[in-house]
């Protein structure tokens, strides 16, 4: 599953990777792959900015916005059994809010 294409926030600084391979570990996405010793985004679109790669890489090479918009909003409804919100004043669900 995609989310909004071209929204997240997620940025790889090639100079500060090492290719260790610990954001390709822990993404729940698959957003990663380590290629040529650095890791590679796959899919940007991919990323629902859980925020796992950015605080499990010891290097800083990696900056995302965690917890913000409607991937963040779905996963909280599920989790919480309620309905997703995404702050915008709109329900997240099928209206492409934030």
């Amino acid at each position: 599953m995609k989310y909004l294409r071209d929204t997240a926030t997620l940025e790889l600084d090639d100079e500060k990777c090492t290719g260790c391979g610990v954001c390709a570990e822990v993404c729940p996405r698959g957003v990663y792959v380590i290629g040529d010793r650095k890791a590679v985004i796959t899919d940007k679109d991919l990323c629902m900015e859980c925020g796992a790669c950015a605080l499990n890489c010891a290097f800083d090479a990696i900056r995302v916005d965690s917890g913000v918009g409607c991937a963040s909003a779905l996963i909280g409804g599920m989790i919480s059994g309620g309905e997703p919100s995404c702050g915008c004043g709109t329900k997240a669900e099928n209206t492409g809010c934030c």
